[in-house]
């Protein structure tokens, strides 16, 4: 058996033998993300999903998130030209929220970044965000550098921080004890420093579920001493440490749209970009499942007004996809919504899934259904396609699967009742079985969906 690393491909060269970006993606067999450096539970998905909410909840996001590092004086004016997101007042000591868009005004990713020195900034996030700045930097006459920091699905490697999450109701008092019974005054999204377990550590102020949160990271050789500090202090507050099962179904309650597919795949102003990107990235070898079928790319992207990124555009400025982005604002066709599957529809699948007559519907695994990295599921209504559902996850918080989507507007409507087709018709990945196509009956609730329907218990 040969050891040789497999020939370095462009994804546009990828793209030109596979017959086009659909055949490319929907015949490739990597499956969902797999969250790496943790086990799948810690104890048990259920009650480590339900300790954000009722009690406290430790997150590991050491291993999983891509970094871009970027440093110079010119790095607000480089974002300002690919961001679509106000970008003026953004001091050190802020976290902030970056939202990138294609020429065409579609998604192709967001993520986190850090403020956290005078010519410092820190991305965070899936790795779609970091490869497109990195391409851009690259290519950039502005006074900046661009570093890429791998998460441990590229490279199992020391990491320049360590990450990890505090989150519920009573994260607050156990941070406060651990960073020895005062906390600096921080706003939401604002970046404090202080010490645990002897060890000098920042924390990014935030909320999941309704509930207060810390996004707490140091030096990657502290994180031992931190952990251990944090998990002995939270053994009276009941805390629970959350697996990878768990971890997968955080951005549900949230709303956030964890993976849409980046909008990179035809358009020919981004050629030299998947020139740049090869078949080492996630973007070239992730694959696109799910009951939509089109031959159109475009058909599974999203927008960022319709995955509710519209107040954060800075219209007055000229930034990447401005034009295609201000048509789609002032032309809004979908919304991004919560889908609630039906419990009677999703038991009788897994059941016949497993024991009913041939042909049989497709496994829904538990608590994370996708079978693909991109998921996009068919939204009916009365036989006409309305909308797609991506993200899914059975969440304990609320004891019903649900999922992330976006739906014509004439359908959002909390309460509306729609179809979600379940399967993959005519799939040519091996990591998906033989099956028939289901429909599961779904009823819409708002995003983010803890809001309205978990914390208060009414829809």
């Amino acid at each position: 058996m040969s050891n040789e690393a497999p020939a370095v491909k462009s994804l546009e060269s990828l793209i030109a033998e596979a017959g086009g970006p659909v055949p490319l993606l929907r015949s490739s067999n990597l499956g969902p993300y797999q969250f790496p450096g943790i086990p799948p539970e810690f104890t048990n998905w259920r009650d480590e999903v339900r300790a954000w909410k009722d009690g406290v909840a430790l997150l590991e996001q050491s291993y999983h998130m891509t970094e871009l590092h970027l440093r110079g004086r010119e790095v607000i004016p480089f974002l300002k030209e690919l961001a679509v997101n106000k970008l003026d007042v953004f001091p050190v000591g802020r976290g902030k929220q970056i939202v990138l868009a294609a020429p065409d005004g579609n998604l192709i990713a967001d993520a986190i970044i850090f403020h956290e020195e005078e010519d410092f900034y820190r991305v965070v996030g899936a790795p779609f965000a970091s490869d497109w700045l990195l391409f851009n930097a690259e290519n950039s006459a502005r006074d900046l550098t661009a570093e890429k920091n791998d998460n441990w699905s590229v490279v199992q490697a020391p990491r320049d921080v360590f990450r990890i999450q505090i989150q519920g109701p009573e994260a607050l008092d156990l941070v406060t004890e651990a960073a020895g019974g005062t906390l600096p005054e921080v706003s939401f999204f604002g970046i404090g420093g202080f010490r645990i377990a002897g060890k000098d550590v920042k924390a990014l102020r935030h909320g999941m579920a309704g509930t207060p949160g810390f996004e707490i990271y140091g030096r990657w050789n502290d994180q031992q001493a931190v952990r251990s500090e944090l998990e002995r202090l939270g053994e009276k507050h009941g805390l629970r440490k959350v697996g990878a099962l768990a971890y997968s179904t955080t951005a549900q309650e949230s709303g956030w749209m964890p993976m849409p597919l980046p909008a990179i795949y035809a358009d020919e102003r981004l050629k030299p970009y998947r020139e740049w990107l090869n078949n080492y990235f996630l973007e070239s070898i992730g694959s696109l499942g799910g009951s939509l079928v089109s031959s159109h790319i475009e058909d599974y992207y999203v927008d960022p007004i319709e995955v509710g990124y519209g107040g954060l555009v800075d219209w007055n400025r000229e930034f990447v996809g401005r034009d295609a982005l201000r048509e789609k604002a002032d032309n809004q066709r979908r919304k991004k919504v919560t889908l609630e599957w039906n419990d009677d529809d999703v038991a009788g699948i897994i059941k016949d899934s497993l024991v009913g007559a041939l042909p049989r519907p497709r496994y829904i695994a538990l608590p994370t259904p996708m079978y693909a990295t991109f998921e996009s599921d068919a939204v009916m209504k009365d036989g006409d396609l309305v909308g797609v559902s991506q993200w899914s996850s059975f969440t304990a918080n609320a004891d019903h699967l649900v999922s992330t989507a976006v739906v014509d507007l004439a359908h959002a409507e909390p309460g509306t009742e729609l179809t979600l087709q379940w399967g993959e018709p005519n799939s040519q990945r091996r990591t998906v079985d033989a099956h028939e196509v289901r429909d599961i009956r779904v009823r819409v609730a708002p995003s983010p969906y803890y809001e309205k329907v978990i914390k208060t218990g009414q829809q």
